[in-house]
């Protein structure tokens, strides 16, 4: 018997986190019933894009809290996988095998970030902690070729099988704690961050569409914004590095993966901003573990974007408004397409400056 089993294993991201349908499908070749897996590192941990303008520009003490509406559509039309000179047990099996597939995936996901700022220094900067959390819906489709040739043994053939395969998942994602330090000196803004993954969301590594990674994750970087309020220009960029840790489910290990998000924009108001975004992510390392079979894949995307926000006063609480939208292109062994960020921020408002009273001279005589 030889069947195609085409599944996404799985990094749905968010806010500091994996979209698990923004990813490449992975390919299966079952001979006798054993798997010969495929790249599982095309859907990462991080969710590209996450940062954006202002990210390193300093908080308002107090609790805050981050809405995010993420809505991603991405497909893949080329070969994903080929598996060659399979050796299972008692098949001893030549095997070529050519896989022409065409992957689609959209997921519609609410991530909540509630998050608290420090009004005490630490280490000379802010401290921020938080915790994201996703819910939301992810569905993915392959329509596949196979065209496969086993020479030998008890279950030999020759010939081509098409296949389509759908599945969707509606439910809870993993989730992602994260800690970041801010530091301020005048227009220029620093900031080092760093979060992980909580593998605890809807994840099943048979499903072609999950929710949750099914494996841990750290992830750590540092970033930089200029922002000059006298002149309203604003430029930030944030780059991190991600380790992964095996999949216990699947004994697949992803690799080290680089990501680096930027924003510029300018505010013509001061509660007008407009201005273009932008995101690279970049495998670093091949995949790894006793669960991968065929060798090392390494997957890449770029994007560019454009973004609108507004400034909200209401009082005690300021809100902030921002909508981002990405395309993406030069991706290799993982899907492109488009994804959308609609945002909403709900944080203390900035003091008013102390009131200053005149000084009267007292007349003397």
């Amino acid at each position: 018997m030889i069947r195609t089993n085409l599944r996404d294993p799985g990094r749905t991201g968010p806010a500091v986190a994996s979209i698990a349908a923004a990813g490449i499908v992975a390919a299966t070749l079952v001979v006798g019933g054993e798997p010969a897996s495929a790249d599982e590192g095309g859907v990462s941990f991080w969710l590209p894009g996450l940062f954006g303008s202002l990210a390193a520009a300093p908080q308002q003490p107090g609790f805050s809290l981050t809405s995010v509406y993420y809505h991603s559509s991405v497909s893949e039309h080329e070969t994903v996988a080929r598996a060659r000179e399979i050796n299972r047990g008692r098949l001893s099996a030549s095997v070529s095998t050519n896989v022409r597939a065409r992957f689609a995936a959209d997921a519609d996901l609410a991530l909540v970030i509630p998050s608290y700022t420090f009004a005490s220094p630490v280490l000379g900067g802010q401290a921020t902690i938080g915790l994201t959390t996703i819910t939301g819906r992810s569905n993915a489709s392959v329509d596949a070729l196979l065209n496969a040739s086993i020479l030998t043994g008890p279950f030999a053939i020759a010939g081509s099988r098409f296949y389509s395969v759908g599945d969707e998942v509606t439910g809870f994602g993993d989730l992602y704690p994260q800690l970041t330090m801010r530091w301020n000196a005048g227009v220029n803004n620093f900031m080092a961050y760093l979060t992980g993954n909580i593998p605890v969301g809807a994840y099943d590594p048979s499903r072609l569409a999950n929710l949750g990674l099914g494996h841990g994750a750290i992830d750590g970087g540092v970033g930089y914004t200029y922002f000059d309020p006298t002149t309203g220009n604003e430029f930030s960029v944030v780059g991190g590095l991600t380790y992964n840790f095996e999949n216990p489910d699947t004994d697949y290990r992803s690799g080290v993966d680089l990501h680096i998000d930027w924003g510029v924009s300018k505010f013509l108001t001061k509660q007008l901003q407009i201005g273009a975004v932008g995101y690279l992510y970049d495998q670093l390392t091949c995949d790894g573990g006793p669960g991968d079979r065929v060798g090392c894949f390494e997957s890449r995307v770029a994007s560019v974007g454009a973004q609108v926000g507004y400034i909200v006063p209401m009082g005690e609480i300021q809100g902030y408004v921002n909508l981002k939208a990405y395309r993406e292109f030069e991706a290799e062994n993982r899907a492109e397409g488009w994804n959308v960020w609609l945002t909403l921020v709900l944080s203390p408002a900035a003091a008013p400056p102390p009131a200053v009273t005149p000084t009267r001279r007292m007349a003397l005589k």
